[in-house]
């Protein structure tokens, strides 16, 4: 590691360190215990909502999403399976993906941009990356429309 400290190690002496078992030798420094309640308050409002109701309202929106990207001049989604998780992956003629994410950015709204660790799935595609709009259970309509009037103005620049 980096950095280490807390419980990882089990003894240091001048002689060298020794570290301590699995899996408390990677886990340096105070545990994140907010982090743990958050997860937990999290779990509960998933479980509460219901994992159906939430594959449900994200399909729905990535529908919404994807039919709306499309009147986009110059936009081309990637990945148009019927059934798929809730991103939205896509390209902008003669936009390069790190310019529409910042131009997002600066609309507020959160994108990712890149090859998303699917370099071969871009090279086959011609492409050095693309950009990717992630639905979720807390998103609705508005925020599709707000990503989708961007991409109208961010494509009439590109035009």
């Amino acid at each position: 590691p980096y950095q280490g400290g807390g419980d990882m190690i089990e003894r240091v002496s001048f002689a060298g360190t020794t570290w301590n078992e699995l899996p408390f030798k990677f886990e340096a420094g105070t545990p994140d215990i907010a982090g743990i309640v958050a997860l937990g308050a999290a779990v509960d409002w998933l479980d509460a909502i219901g994992l159906e109701a939430v594959e449900a309202h994200e399909s729905r929106l990535l529908a919404y999403a994807m039919r709306a990207m499309r009147q986009v001049p110059g936009l081309s989604l990637i990945g148009t399976a019927e059934r798929k998780c809730s991103v939205a992956a896509f390209s902008l003629e003669g936009a390069h993906p790190q310019d529409i994410g910042t131009m997002l950015d600066l609309d507020g709204i959160a994108i990712r941009t890149g090859h998303h660790c699917a370099m071969p799935l871009h090279e086959r595609l011609g492409m050095t990356g693309s950009a990717r709009a992630s639905i979720g259970v807390y998103n609705d309509e508005s925020d599709v429309d707000a990503l989708v009037s961007s991409l109208h103005r961010i494509a009439g620049m590109f035009q």
